[in-house]
């Protein structure tokens, strides 16, 4: 049922670090990449680099940005070679990911309510399952609630979740999520919990009558906490490019959204989808996916990513 609760997970098993698990997420996107440096800077590389950008889903704008910032970099350092180039890209990159680093606290409000929302087959549930582990191993206590009424197979998850780690979720065969979620924000309370993570139903942006929904979510949350929701964190499948633009916006506008996680990161050659979010819709990416493992999600650091994408610079 969970594809972050497997055999390879186990101490006993050796796993590569998180950077080089990272670095072979984005391998795609650095192939399409490192295959440019390789000989003297001219007009041709730059316009193909211009192209590669386009493929890496780093976006019309964000290649602009990107490809303006280079040629001044080019004309001001007099640079020469594709090494040089590498290295002056990975630096811009990085100037532009840097504000988007911003780890999330939960020690300002306790209980601190986190409520979680994403497109269906984004990654949302799986990342409640490795969130929970997550604060969990940071000492704090967690509760589930299981706002998706509409997917049984979510609430199954989250509770098979739950049990195997301890974990309290709160949950209805049926009914209103905002119910639900109302519930376990007194449950937390109660109970002296530290982190809610709130489930929502999967939506798609288009579905206006749906998004209401969610929205209204966020108001009930508010009535159980004034305080809360203290985080409302995005869950978005990398491999969507462009579309994760629309998906910030539209969630934005309903809920206002503080945080991204951006899961999927394994395989795809669409790691530029960041630079595109930084550049057009910067919200804070809290945590980076890149896999099934139950430690393949984990807080976005600027520097490691440019790293990962290009080696050091």
């Amino acid at each position: 049922m969970f594809g972050f609760l497997k055999k390879s997970d186990t101490p006993d098993t050796p796993r590569p670090s998180w950077s080089e698990r990272l670095k072979a997420g984005l391998s795609r996107t650095r192939a399409q990449l490192g295959g440019l440096f390789g000989r003297r800077i001219d007009e041709e590389m730059l316009e193909e680099l211009e192209t590669t950008l386009l493929m890496a889903d780093v976006g019309v704008e964000a290649t602009q940005y990107l490809l303006d910032e280079l040629k001044a970099a080019v004309k001001r350092e007099k640079l020469e070679t594709g090494e040089q180039l590498r290295r002056a890209l990975g630096e811009i990159l990085l100037k532009l990911l840097a504000p988007l680093e911003k780890p999330l606290d939960v020690s300002a409000h306790t209980p601190f309510i986190i409520m979680i929302a994403g497109v269906n087959g984004s990654g949302k549930t799986t990342s409640i399952g490795k969130l929970a582990k997550h604060f969990q191993a940071q000492g704090k206590s967690v509760l589930l609630a299981a706002g998706d009424t509409f997917r049984a197979a979510a609430r199954e998850q989250l509770a098979v979740w739950g049990e195997r780690n301890g974990i309290a979720v709160i949950a209805q065969e049926s009914g209103d999520a905002a119910a639900v979620i109302f519930d376990a924000v007194n449950a937390a309370r109660a109970r002296g919990i530290d982190v809610v993570l709130a489930d929502t139903a999967g939506r798609l942006p288009t579905q206006l009558h749906l998004m209401e929904e969610i929205a209204k979510v966020r108001r009930v949350i508010a009535k159980a906490d004034s305080t809360a929701p203290h985080e409302v964190l995005l869950v978005l499948d990398a491999n969507i490019g462009q579309n994760a633009l629309a998906q910030v916006k539209a969630f934005d506008a309903a809920i206002g959204v503080s945080g991204l996680v951006l899961t999927k990161l394994d395989g795809t050659a669409k790691g530029g989808v960041i630079a595109a979010i930084a550049r057009q819709q910067p919200k804070p990416v809290r945590y980076i996916g890149v896999g099934e493992g139950i430690d393949d999600l984990q807080p976005f650091r600027a520097r490691e990513f440019v790293d990962a994408l290009f080696g050091k610079a």
